[in-house]
């Protein structure tokens, strides 16, 4: 398999005056990029960076970031793209766990960069006159190229992406360049780019996703259209500018895009293929979304850092809350909650915790200096996700949620999913998060937390929870009102923040406190649909 470098190599040859990338008021074909990659990776090998190095980047979306990536892979260099938001400590644990040889950062990440001890210790390549670098960007810009001839070869680590869980210390999953290359392939299989596709480069290239649509065009001899920082009214702009084909984004994006005030229909009808990934998306964002594109292509990708593709679903309007069948390269299982061994399957319908085969092209081969997490999900050759989720009859997968966020209620397993894409359709609902609360009874609750798109009580959701198909037991038992769903700045949601209480309250709201009628009954862990004390 050919090795990223060579990757790019290909578009350049192929098309080389076609538009690369665009930044602003920049942009570049793929010939004049490939000299600015050229440059940069001869500037990186003469301050000392040699094969196998790593560099860590802490930047926005912008053509440097992207630029500095494909410069890694003609090198040999190993990229560490690590959140531009990332606080000192985080900086610290990453440069140090990584062994990182050089830093390049920007004004935005400068603080940290400043505060930590680790980045101090190696060369900080600065952009935008950024205090505290060693030598600014333009050096690396003004190397003689480096040679035509990549240095890295399809067995080489391209990258390690720093997995930001929601407890504990991030973890680094290294991957090879033909396990990149691999997952950039299903990905433009997966949605049916063809070549000259036009993407929106906005999630961002610290995460699995943003690298997907960087190097996806390129296998395409596509054009990436840099966002440095969200903004949805931007966002409408640059579609509508660079007449954008294909949108791959998390759902929260595509939330902000439709609330803008600034959204016109007309002006994004060259968006043909949509795509998701990264959280759930409930059925009212769904059907709002196909209403407002009317794309061609509505794909649900569910997939993670360490193995890109676990499945896939090219019709996700068709069954909502779907993700379909294994990816091109994987393979997938449903074993039972607490089963040791891939082979302990869960029945059909019956939830429990999603495995896929490291011997796919996509997979990791397991974490970086992490031996007790390899220990947790690596298992006689599968990888344990920790997601939730069961195969229903058709074959077809459902992603309920994480294990760690299933809700124990009375002795029964609750999903928040199932609750949140029922009370999503509901039209005074702009977003809803479900997620257990301590109970000293029940040991948790089932508590709703709605961000309110117009009036709306408790008592009409509890109301539309009970004329809907959402099984009894599992209606929620309190419904707070907040001003936002608490996220992570890819989208997910933070159930946790939810459970200590960590969210605003929306204006006008009392948080209502324990719902008495609400409650559920003493019959809740022997009968699938207890009798409520509420009189019907």
């Amino acid at each position: 398999m050919l090795d990223l470098g060579r990757t790019f190599l290909q578009s350049v040859e192929r098309s080389p005056h076609a538009p690369a990338i665009v930044d602003g008021d920049l942009m570049l074909t793929y010939a004049q990029w490939y000299e600015r990659i050229r440059c940069a990776a001869a500037g990186l090998r003469e301050i000392g960076l040699v094969p196998g190095d790593r560099l860590l980047a802490v930047l926005q979306n912008r053509w440097e970031m992207a630029t500095l990536h494909w410069a890694c892979q003609f090198a040999g260099i190993v990229m560490v793209p690590l959140n531009w938001r990332a606080k000192p400590e985080e900086l610290d644990y990453c440069v140090r766990d990584a062994g990182v040889k050089a830093l390049v950062f920007e004004p935005v990440s400068a603080d940290a960069v400043l505060a930590s001890p680790a980045a101090r210790a190696v060369p900080c390549i600065a952009l935008d006159g950024a205090a505290g670098g060693s030598l600014p960007f333009a050096t690396l810009l003004a190397s003689i190229p480096l040679s035509p001839t990549p240095l890295a070869e399809a067995d080489g680590v391209s990258l390690m992406l720093y997995t930001s869980g929601t407890t504990g210390k991030p973890k680094g999953v290294p991957r090879r360049h033909r396990q990149e290359r691999a997952a950039a392939l299903a990905h433009v299989a997966q949605n049916l780019y063809r070549r000259g596709e036009c993407t929106l480069g906005v999630m961002p290239l610290y995460h699995t996703m943003g690298v997907r649509s960087l190097l996806a065009m390129a296998l395409v001899d596509g054009l990436f259209v840099c966002v440095r920082r969200w903004n949805a009214g931007q966002a409408l702009q640059e579609i509508a500018a660079h007449r954008i084909s294909c949108l791959y984004l998390v759902p929260t994006l595509y939330h902000d895009l439709l609330a803008d005030a600034g959204f016109d229909a007309s002006a994004i009808r060259t968006v043909t293929k949509l795509g998701f990934a990264g959280a759930s998306m409930s059925d009212g964002l769904l059907c709002r979304l196909a209403l407002a594109f009317k794309p061609e292509l509505f794909v649900n990708h569910y997939g993670s850092s360490e193995v890109y593709t676990f499945s896939i679903d090219q019709h996700a309007t068709r069954k909502p809350g779907s993700a379909g069948r294994a990816g091109i390269n994987t393979r997938l299982r449903v074993v039972r909650l607490e089963a040791k061994s891939p082979d302990d399957l869960a029945a059909i319908g019956e939830e429990g915790q999603i495995i896929a085969d490291l011997r796919g092209d996509e997979a990791f081969e397991g974490y970086w200096n992490r031996d007790d997490a390899n220990a947790k999900s690596l298992r006689d050759g599968w990888y344990f996700t920790g997601d939730t989720g069961y195969f229903d009859a058709d074959g077809d997968l459902f992603v309920s949620g994480r294990v760690d966020d299933m809700i124990i209620s009375g002795g029964e397993n609750i999903s928040p999913v199932d609750i949140e894409s029922v009370l999503s359709l509901h039209p005074a609902v702009d977003e809803v998060a479900v997620a257990g609360v301590a109970d000293p009874r029940w040991g948790q609750k089932v508590v709703a937390f709605v961000k309110p798109r117009g009036s709306v009580d408790a008592q009409a959701l509890d109301t539309y929870c009970r004329n809907s198909d959402l099984v009894n037991f599992k209606r929620p038992r309190d419904y707070v009102f907040v001003e936002e769903i608490p996220k992570s700045p890819v989208g997910k949601i933070l159930r946790r923040k939810l459970s200590a209480g960590e969210y605003a309250l929306a204006p006008h709201s009392v948080n209502p406190g324990p719902n008495p009628s609400l409650n559920p009954s003493p019959n809740q862990a022997a009968d699938a649909a207890p009798v409520d004390t509420i009189k019907e």
